[in-house]
């Protein structure tokens, strides 16, 4: 959801969670994604593929893990063009169930101010079941004068 004001730098605390969001992912977006980006690795689709590559499940694409991590970020800070910079670092698998998919929870908290840049380094944690499945995601964002 996109904020009706944006934030604005001066505002900001070390430490506020300034955005959470709970994103089911679904076989069907497992599909889209796939159709969107190339990817038509079949561990991403076929339950067959995963068991015989000895994994638990099909698995949600990485990349579309850690944009679903980046939208809410960018849904907060409502200008996408702000980004400076995102790193993520793919720690586990997200099964995707064939009929419950697979819950996760996003959060995002100000980890970094620069007053001078007037730049705000932002640590999005992305879990599934309790467990965090992308480590050391940050996003940097440039905040107008």
């Amino acid at each position: 959801m996109t904020r009706s004001t944006p934030p604005r730098f001066d505002d900001l605390e070390l430490g506020a969670i300034v955005a959470k969001s709970d994103v089911k992912v679904t076989r069907t977006d497992l599909v889209r994604y796939a159709g969107a980006s190339g990817d038509f690795n079949p561990i991403h689709f076929d339950d067959a593929v995963a068991a015989r590559e000895g994994l638990p499940g099909v698995l949600c694409h990485g990349m579309l893990t850690a944009a679903l991590g980046l939208q809410v970020v960018s849904d907060w800070v409502g200008d996408p063009t702000s980004v400076v910079s995102y790193e993520a670092r793919f720690t586990r698998p997200v099964v995707v169930d064939p009929v419950d998919g697979a819950d996760l929870s996003i959060s995002a908290k100000v980890a970094r101010l620069d007053e001078a840049e007037r730049t705000a380094r932002v640590d999005i944690t992305v879990s599934t079941g309790g467990r965090t499945v992308l480590g050391k995601t940050q996003v940097h964002i440039r905040f107008s004068s």
